[in-house]
């Protein structure tokens, strides 16, 4: 079981920045992917970015060069860079937990952060 805390999410104006992060209440280390995802409304929920155990990079063309996804395995967190935001950014930001056992596979997800880019 893992329990995801996302936070950093606020109103902010388009061209400026934030930083959101999600606390995990275990270990990251052995997590095969975190991930960031977003969920407009009226919209299906979409991919922003992911990073794997060791590191690999994925991100959504929409926010490439924009947005940069970290993980820090001491503190249990993994952080999203969002740089030059646009209107179109503004979302429900949801934190992700992707991890293999065995042969199960599981996928846990935080509450979510509302992050508003006004024009």
């Amino acid at each position: 079981q893992v329990q995801l805390v996302e936070s950093g999410g606020g109103l902010v104006q388009a061209g400026g920045s934030l930083r959101l992060s999600c606390a995990a209440s275990r270990s990251i280390f052995s997590i095969n992917r975190m991930g960031w995802y977003r969920q407009a409304p009226g919209k299906q929920r979409e991919l922003v970015a992911t990073i794997t155990s060791i590191g690999l990079t994925n991100y959504a063309d929409s926010v490439k060069g924009r947005f940069t996804i970290s993980r820090d395995n001491a503190k249990n967190t993994v952080y999203l860079e969002m740089n030059s935001l646009k209107p179109e950014d503004t979302s429900v930001y949801y934190c992700s937990a992707y991890l293999i056992l065995g042969v199960s596979e599981y996928n846990y997800w935080g509450q979510g952060t509302q992050v508003t880019v006004s024009s």
